[in-house]
């Protein structure tokens, strides 16, 4: 119900043209350097969600801001990607920048009015409220069709209808707070955080490596599937158990950066597994060295 609650609220709030606030103010203490990095991502992400969205992201930053062993540049950088990753490509949001070309002053006629994306069926649905899409989820995983079936969307400005439809797909963003879709990407973003700042206190010379993972997850359909389950493969076989101290391995970057390497070099779990697998028995079979405790 509270779910429920909180979808009217926002309908309302958006019928009467109160688009949930102002910007949120910049996290105190933040260095001149960084500033520009994240004055970008609230903007983006007013754009994207609004200003209570806004104001999660800069409280997400405030955990790096003050701590000794972050400076601007890498501040920046977590900011930047941070702002990435938050504003993920959905089809609400491929809607939402459809039309934005259209205010920009680009008008229907000619190829660029118009782009084709192709959605796994869980991705569509993943962008409606939990409630909703669970059933809906259940029912196509029954017939087999909710990891298999694709389907082509047109995000198109060449007419009026087709504006009209863009309207309605990017009206959804009502509603993606409470998605199943937004529910993935929050856990991902905080265990994603979280892993940072484990790698300050454990290893800091592999926080930028950390960080940077960021960049595997991009996009959509199943690209965007396999770099969640790439960077996912990478965390738990490699930086979790460092730090936990399970696996001594004194060069986490390095190792993270081979992974990526292969990862990228050859799609699909097969060729990373092993690689993550190789990484670790090198390690484990390594004298006693100052791994992270």
């Amino acid at each position: 119900m509270e779910s429920v609650r909180s979808s009217l609220r926002y309908l309302f709030a958006d019928l009467i043209g109160d688009h949930d606030g102002e910007p949120p103010f910049l996290p105190d203490g933040l260095p001149e350097a960084a500033t520009p990095a994240v004055s970008e991502g609230i903007h983006l992400l007013m754009e994207y969600q609004g200003a209570s969205y806004a104001r999660l992201y800069v409280d997400r930053i405030k955990r790096f801001v003050r701590r000794s062993n972050v400076d601007a540049a890498m501040l920046a950088e977590i900011a930047r990607l941070l702002a990435a990753r938050m504003a993920y490509e959905d089809l609400i949001r491929i809607a939402q920048l459809r039309l934005i070309s259209l205010q920009s002053g680009r008008r229907p006629g000619g190829r660029e009015t118009y782009d084709v994306r192709r959605f796994r069926l869980d991705e569509l649905l993943g962008a409606l409220p939990q409630a909703v899409a669970d059933s809906m989820m259940t029912g196509f995983e029954q017939i087999g069709w909710l990891g298999r079936r694709r389907i082509k969307v047109r995000f198109s400005i060449r007419s009026r209808f087709a504006v009209r439809r863009l309207k309605l797909i990017a009206g959804l963003r009502r509603w993606r707070l409470q998605s199943v879709r937004y529910g993935e990407e929050r856990a991902w973003a905080e265990r994603w955080l979280h892993m940072i700042a484990r790698a300050l206190d454990k290893q800091p010379a592999a926080a930028h490596a950390v960080i940077e993972t960021a960049t595997m997850i991009q996009g959509q359909g199943d690209a965007y599937r396999q770099g969640l389950s790439d960077w996912h493969a990478i965390i738990d076989g490699l930086a979790k158990p460092t730090f936990d101290g399970a696996l001594p391995l004194s060069d986490l970057a390095a190792a993270i950066d081979e992974a990526r390497a292969v990862a990228l070099a050859e799609p699909g779990q097969g060729a990373l597994q092993r690689t993550i697998a190789q990484i670790r028995a090198r390690a484990l079979a390594a004298p006693s060295s100052n791994a992270a405790e």
